[in-house]
């Protein structure tokens, strides 16, 4: 369901322990209440799913959707 409203561009960092995924995505400011951007359904699920294909260090898949930080073995 689409939310009614202006539609801006967020940066969101997911972060596990082995990586940092930095994506681009939707925010709405919805007409109703202006006070702060919120997320539509659908890109709760991407992020969901960028969590769980980071857990399961799926860098192919990952890389596809964003920029991708890997954490570094201290020696």
């Amino acid at each position: 369901m689409r939310v009614a409203g202006e539609r801006v561009k967020r940066t969101r960092l997911i972060q596990t322990t082995q990586y940092v995924v930095a994506m681009e995505v939707e925010a709405v400011i919805p007409t109703d209440d202006t006070s702060e951007p919120c997320y539509e359904a659908e890109t709760v699920q991407l992020l969901r799913q960028v969590r769980e294909h980071a857990e399961h260090s799926d860098e192919t898949w990952l890389r596809q959707h964003g920029k991708v930080y890997v954490a570094a073995e201290v020696a």
